[in-house]
């Protein structure tokens, strides 16, 4: 069932996507050569707690973690370790935040170091699909209507969406309904009405978008080993249009 939030959830909702932007721009400075991806989740938990807010990943569904911290082929969901970041990487940072009882989830996709032409088309097209989707996030139109423009933009780039996984409503609970495909059909899936809290996340592959699970068990990676990145924000639908929470 669709949740519709109300002008004051909304606000507190703002409040939180503001807590987990400020946090992902402190752990993005961090990201260099030497880093290890476990050490970026032990200081995304303590800068959430420093707002007086909750990791939103830290024992969902069993994870861990506060943070997920995915490389290279990795896509999502991956665990933070002792691997240590090197010159040429690129990881996908996926976090979220739980403030005042709501939620709020964001990712980026950074570059450790100098990486190739290749990997810094990939981290921009999956940034920009990430900005069309979200202006096709108003009343009237469909779910639908975000994933075709999202894979529509993506293919014409050559490159891979991810079928397997999704984007999703957010509010009391981490995921809730609809589901928001980042492929599909105009027109096609539930209609996109005023109050609507949802997660737009494009996950893109240089390669075929085929998944499967990454070695660390947890999380998923490309079955061509093709590198991968992941952009994501939580955006309020309002008459006005779509409004970017995580800001």
């Amino acid at each position: 069932m669709i949740t519709i939030k109300t002008d004051d959830e909304i606000k507190i909702m703002r409040e939180a996507g503001k807590i987990l932007a400020n946090v992902l721009k402190e752990i993005e400075k961090q990201i260099k050569p030497g880093v290890t991806t476990l050490e970026l989740d032990r200081a995304a938990e303590a800068l959430i707690l420093s707002y007086g807010a909750k990791p939103s990943f830290k024992g969902y569904e069993g994870f861990p973690y506060s943070l997920c911290a995915s490389v290279n082929e990795n896509i999502v969901h991956g665990y933070p370790s002792k691997y240590v970041l090197k010159d040429g990487d690129i990881i996908g940072l996926d976090l979220g935040v739980l403030y005042k009882g709501y939620n709020s989830d964001m990712a980026i996709t950074v570059p450790v170091g100098k990486v190739s032409f290749e990997a810094k088309r990939l981290i921009n097209t999956t940034k920009k699909a990430l900005r069309l989707g979200i202006k096709k996030a108003k009343v009237g139109n469909t779910v639908g209507d975000i994933g075709n423009t999202v894979q529509r933009f993506v293919e014409g780039q050559g490159y891979g969406i991810v079928r397997d996984l999704c984007g999703h409503g957010i509010g009391k609970n981490l995921h809730e309904d609809p589901k928001i495909p980042n492929f599909g059909k105009r027109g096609g899936g539930e209609k996109i009405v005023e109050g609507m809290v949802i997660c737009i996340e494009p996950m893109v592959t240089m390669g075929d978008w085929r998944l499967k699970k990454a070695d660390d068990g947890y999380g998923y990676s490309t079955k061509d080993n093709s590198l991968t990145a992941h952009f994501e924000h939580t955006i309020a639908v309002l008459k006005s249009g779509p409004v970017v929470l995580t800001e």
